[in-house]
C-alpha cells in the first residue's frame, strides 16, 4: 500500500511538472526585440510613412505586436528635443533605432550612441554629415538612406521659374536651425544668380514666424514661393499650403503629400518607398546584419506632381512642357 502510495505522489508531481512547462519554456525565450523610432517630424504628418515603414518590417518577416515592439518619439519639428529623446530610447536598450525625419534626427541618434544599430532618413549627403564612412561601406553603428532632397533646391527653382516666367522676385523659405540650411541657401543663390532671378529669403523656424514671412512676402510684392526641403516644414504642411492659398503664392514643395494637400507644384522622391525600405533595413539588422555591411541607399526615381485645380483658382497656367514632365496630375 506504501508502494502505490508513494508511486501516486510520484505521479502527481508529474502531473505538476507539466503544467509547469509552458510557463518554463515561455520564461526561457528572448524578450521580444524593440526598435525606437523617433522623427524630427510629427506622428499626425506620418501616418501614411508608418504604414510604409510596417509594410517593410513585415517584408522582412517582423510585424509590430508579434514578434517585434516599437517604441515611438517625436520631436514635432523641435530639433532641440531630438537628442535628449535619442538618450531615452538608448537608455531603454532598444535593438535598432530608426532615426527617420532628416539630419537632425540621424544626427542625434549617432551621437547617443555608438553601439546601438541605426537606420537613419536623410536628404543630404551622409558622408559629409559624418553620419559614415562610405556609401557603399558605411562602417560604424549607421546606415539608411538618402533621399538628396535637401540637394534638389536649384532644380525646384528652374521647375518654379518655368511655372511663372518672368516673375520679378521669388520668396524662399528656409529654417536657418536646419543643419544643410547652410547648403540649401548657397545652392538657391547660385542658381538664381545663374539666371539673373531676384529671390528673397525668409528665415523660419516658428509658427509666428511663418505667419510673418507670407506677410512680408505680400508687402515685397513676391510672386511666387519656394519652400526648402526641411522636417519642420513637413509638420507644418497644411498650414503652409494654406497661407500659399491665401497670399496667392505659386509654390513648389519637395513631396507628393504637398500637392495632395493643396499645394501647386511639387519635386522630389518618393518619401514613402523610403519609409518602406527604413522597415527592410531595420528586419535585417534585427536577424543579425550589420549596419556597416548594408550600404546606405539612394534614390533612383524623381517625381514632378501638378495640382490643376489649384493652378485654376490661382490663374496659373501649367506649360505643355512642364504638363509633360509630370508624372501626375491631380485634377
Amino acid at each position: 500500500m506504501q508502494f502505490d502510495q508513494l508511486k501516486r505522489r510520484e505521479f502527481i508531481t508529474l502531473l505538476g511538472g507539466a503544467a509547469a512547462w509552458p510557463f518554463a519554456v515561455r520564461a526561457q525565450q528572448p524578450a521580444m526585440p524593440v526598435i525606437g523610432f523617433m522623427s524630427a517630424r510629427s506622428p499626425e504628418d506620418s501616418v501614411h510613412l508608418l504604414e510604409a515603414f510596417r509594410r517593410g518590417l513585415k517584408e522582412g518577416g517582423f510585424v509590430e505586436g508579434e514578434n517585434v515592439a516599437i517604441e515611438f518619439r517625436w520631436a514635432r519639428g523641435n530639433y532641440s528635443r531630438l537628442p535628449a529623446l535619442a538618450a531615452d530610447l538608448v537608455s531603454r536598450q532598444v535593438s535598432t533605432i530608426v532615426a527617420a525625419g532628416g539630419e537632425p534626427s540621424g544626427l542625434a541618434a549617432k551621437s547617443a550612441t555608438a553601439a546601438i544599430p541605426i537606420v537613419f532618413g536623410i536628404g543630404g549627403d551622409p558622408v559629409r554629415l559624418g553620419l559614415v564612412e562610405s556609401f557603399s561601406r558605411p562602417s560604424g553603428n549607421a546606415t539608411g538612406v538618402t533621399l538628396l532632397t535637401n540637394l534638389m533646391e536649384p532644380k525646384r527653382l528652374g521647375l518654379l521659374r518655368e511655372l511663372v516666367p518672368g516673375v520679378p522676385v521669388i520668396g524662399v523659405l528656409l529654417n536657418p536651425n536646419f543643419v544643410q540650411a547652410p547648403v540649401q541657401l548657397q545652392q538657391i543663390e547660385e542658381a538664381a544668380g545663374s539666371i539673373d532671378q531676384r529671390i528673397t529669403v525668409a528665415n523660419v523656424s516658428t509658427d509666428e514666424e511663418l505667419e510673418a514671412a507670407f506677410a512680408a512676402f505680400a508687402s515685397e510684392r513676391v510672386g511666387a514661393l519656394l519652400v526648402t526641403a526641411d522636417p519642420y516644414f513637413d509638420t507644418r504642411r497644411e498650414q503652409i499650403v494654406g497661407l500659399a492659398a491665401r497670399y496667392r503664392l505659386p509654390a513648389i514643395y519637395q513631396f507628393r503629400e504637398y500637392a495632395v494637400a493643396g499645394g501647386l507644384l511639387s519635386y522630389g522622391v518618393s518619401i514613402t518607398d523610403a519609409y518602406r525600405q527604413y522597415g527592410v533595413y531595420a528586419a535585417r539588422i534585427l536577424k543579425g546584419a550589420k549596419p556597416a555591411d548594408l550600404p546606405v541607399l539612394q534614390p533612383t526615381k524623381f517625381e514632378t506632381v501638378i495640382n490643376l485645380k489649384t493652378a485654376k483658382v490661382l490663374g496659373v497656367k501649367i506649360s505643355d512642357n512642364l504638363l509633360s514632365l509630370a508624372d501626375e496630375v491631380i485634377e
